[in-house]
């Protein structure tokens, strides 16, 4: 999944106001400082990337 493409996901579900995002199996190895707009996010899967480290602005 490219960069771009893991940003328009991100940019819907902040639309949508989703609650649920499901981002595993991607092949990410990073995530966009972006993902802090999920405000509404009760439950964020990121499993089976490449991820080494999370964005210190997520533990907000």
């Amino acid at each position: 999944m490219t960069n771009e493409e893991l940003l328009q996901i991100i940019e819907q579900a902040v639309t949508d106001k989703v609650t649920e995002l499901d981002l595993s199996h991607r092949g990410l190895t990073t995530l966009p400082p972006e993902i802090v707009q999920l405000t509404n996010l009760q439950s964020l899967d990121f499993s089976y990337n490449q991820l080494s480290s999370l964005p210190p602005e997520i533990g907000n």
